[in-house]
């Protein structure tokens, strides 16, 4: 398998990630509507939403760990192949570390929870909070942009909120 394939699967995985994490998004608010408006019941919907948002990143993100090392395994790959998997493996760390890091400063400066999903391209971050404030932005992309050094329309900032 060349380069550009691997390139491209891996790519495709990370967004297949993004991808599941707004469709939770979307499910849980959906479903959070039909529910009666019981503030205990809500504060569980929006702690299952982020947990699945980042299992969800996780088992990706596993997902192409475990493809990295079989190519790093292989026998038949070329040393180039071997040397991009091995690249790759350490941006993803890079990220996984990130995102953390990231998650924690926000919740620092007072934010219930978040989650964030770091890509080549961009830097998404869903926050619980009902009223995200201009301060609020601001505040989540300066963290964002300290930390990453993305530029600050590369971040996606999303608010999430329980309350219909």
């Amino acid at each position: 398998m060349s380069n550009k394939k691997k390139i491209v699967i891996i790519c495709t995985m990370v967004v297949m990630l993004v991808a599941a994490a707004y469709l939770n998004v979307l499910l849980a608010t959906k479903s959070n509507n039909n529910q009666p408006d019981v503030q205990n019941s809500a504060n569980s919907g929006a702690i299952s939403v982020f947990s699945a948002m980042k299992t969800d990143r996780d088992s990706v993100r596993a997902q192409s760990f475990t493809y990295l090392d079989s190519i790093l395994e292989s026998s038949t790959a070329s040393s180039e192949a071997k040397a991009e998997a091995e690249k790759e493996k350490l941006n993803l760390i890079k990220c996984q570390d990130c995102e953390l890091v990231l998650e924690n400063l926000i919740k620092a400066r007072g934010f219930e929870d978040a989650c964030v999903t770091m890509t080549t391209e961009n830097v998404n971050v869903v926050v619980k909070d009902q009223d995200l404030t201009a301060q609020d932005v601001a505040q989540i992309l300066g963290i964002v942009t300290d930390e990453t050094g993305c530029k600050p329309t590369s971040v996606i900032i999303v608010p999430y909120s329980t309350v219909s």
